[in-house]
């Protein structure tokens, strides 16, 4: 695991790059030069929240992506792998190590393949960092951060090429971790709903984009290395983020949150799978900064939980 503050400077680096954004996209792919393992990994707290990672096929997720690398290039990733600027991977907080997952840029419809094999990042309100490779090649590298969604596609290999068997090198306790039951001053979490007008299966936990017509793995190479491949898949047109704190089935464990979290929380009702849930969240906010302030301003009162989501 990588420096928490340098982590953080990275995404600072980032935003200060806009003003040299460039729209090159590389023509070859590299790899990391060394084997790593596979790992799921321990729970572990950062800034007073606790992280369980766990095996999550069905992991579907909305929210702010930013990119790392000035002063990483040559560290070890968190699965033994040596960083690049030109690897097409990723550091999530949560998902083993290595998979792959396919990150879409909500502000322009670029979809690509990177591989998962670091932890991070570790400010709150992003959900992904990804290569300066991968976020040139999605077309947020010179400002920083992009509205994304985050889908698993499946294991990944390890740069050797060759798959690993499951759980290998992690203990069976480790594999099969689920997160705990909340402490005191935590709140309960739900499902997010889906963005209006888009296709979206019922057992899908956020806003489900059209799948991209082409580079989509087929079952035999779901694992392989990526290949740099950018799609264009069909995106809403304009998106808004919201400050979520919690979804609850119940209506008063909801306004009994709201009450303490003051005037700017709302409750909203969705229906899912037949269930009503009601939502405890701030917004719409207009920019990354705005919701920034607002889940700062929201964990201050204790709201641990929260998370910035991209939504209609």
């Amino acid at each position: 695991m990588r420096c928490i503050s340098g982590r953080i400077c990275a995404v600072a680096f980032a935003a200060l790059a806009a003003g040299c954004a460039t729209s090159e996209r590389p023509p070859s792919v590299t790899v990391p030069s060394n084997t790593g393992v596979y790992r799921v990994g321990n729970p572990y707290q950062i800034g007073g929240t606790w992280y369980y990672p766990r095996e999550q096929p069905d992991y579907d997720e909305t929210g702010i992506a930013s990119w790392y690398g000035p002063g990483f290039y040559g560290n070890t990733t968190a699965d033994g792998e040596v960083f690049t600027a030109q690897d097409l991977t990723a550091a999530h907080r949560t998902l083993p190590m290595p998979v792959n997952v396919r990150v879409t840029n909500l502000d322009n419809g670029e979809s690509l393949i990177v591989r998962v094999n670091d932890r991070g990042p570790f400010a709150k309100s992003r959900i992904i960092d990804v290569s300066e490779r991968a976020a040139k090649l999605l077309g947020f590298y010179g400002q920083g951060t992009a509205r994304v969604r985050v889908q698993y596609v499946a294991r990944a290999d390890l740069p050797t090429g060759q798959p690993q068997p499951f759980g290998a090198g992690t203990p069976v306790e480790v594999q099969n971790a689920v997160p705990a039951a909340p402490a005191a001053g935590t709140v309960e979490t739900g499902a997010l709903p889906p963005i209006p007008g888009t296709n979206q299966a019922p057992a899908k936990p956020v806003a489900s984009l059209p799948k991209p017509a082409v580079s989509a793995p087929a079952a035999s190479d779901a694992g392989a290395l990526p290949t740099g491949q950018v799609s264009r898949v069909a995106v809403p047109v304009a998106t808004r983020l919201y400050v979520q704190v919690g979804a609850f089935g119940n209506y008063a464990n909801a306004a009994r949150l709201a009450a303490r979290l003051g005037p700017d929380v709302k409750i909203s009702a969705i229906q899912r799978n037949g269930q009503t849930l009601y939502r405890v969240r701030s917004g719409p906010f207009e920019t990354t900064d705005l919701a920034d302030a607002a889940l700062s301003r929201l964990m201050s009162l204790g709201a641990n939980d929260a998370q910035i989501v991209v939504d209609q």
